[in-house]
């Protein structure tokens, strides 16, 4: 598993432990936004979810790993590929740290580049993209710092909070 360990992080994949690590921060309010949801997770919901999560990316199309922090190997956040695109060889990549004292401390850009490498190398796809809001000034700077080249914008896309938010498009595209 040398593949998915860095210097700080471990990504693995979720594991019915991780249920009250994964309750409080699907139901953490402020990361909805990012999340794309309105309404909290049940315990009930989520438990399922992990009874699901063997399931393979080529067949739900994503692929969510836990982030865990090498030194105590605890979970500090989660990296997702989704929409994954085996034809048009392209997947999205998302990812949070939950903590705020656990981010800025370069978790989250081991993460990034260790998933993208993987992407790459595992699921063959030619580019890894991310929808990121023009107000997330923390994630523009991740995905630029490993990479990333902002390739476009859709104008007014996020609805929170009572206003419209255009989101960045990122793309990282292999060098093949």
């Amino acid at each position: 598993m040398t593949t998915l360990k860095g210097d700080k992080i471990l990504l693995r994949a979720l594991e019915p432990s991780d249920l009250d690590f994964l309750y409080h921060l699907e139901n953490e309010e402020s990361l909805w936004e990012v999340s794309n949801t309105i309404t909290p997770y049940s315990k009930l919901i989520l438990k399922e979810y992990l009874d699901n999560s063997f399931r393979d990316i080529y067949d739900v199309k994503q692929l969510r790993l836990v982030i865990c922090n090498i030194e105590n190997n605890n979970p500090i956040g989660f990296i997702d590929l989704y929409d994954f695109d085996p034809k048009n060889r392209r997947v999205g990549a998302g990812i949070v740290i939950f903590k705020k004292e656990d981010r800025g401390r370069g978790f989250a850009s081991e993460a990034l580049k260790i998933t993208s490498n993987y992407a790459f190398t595992y699921l063959n796809v030619h580019q890894v993209f991310a929808g990121i809001t023009e107000d997330n000034v923390g994630s523009i700077s991740l995905f630029e710092n490993a990479g990333f080249e902002r390739s476009g914008i859709k104008k007014d896309w996020i609805y929170s909070l009572g206003k419209f938010k255009s989101e960045y498009v990122y793309q990282l595209i292999s060098a093949e």
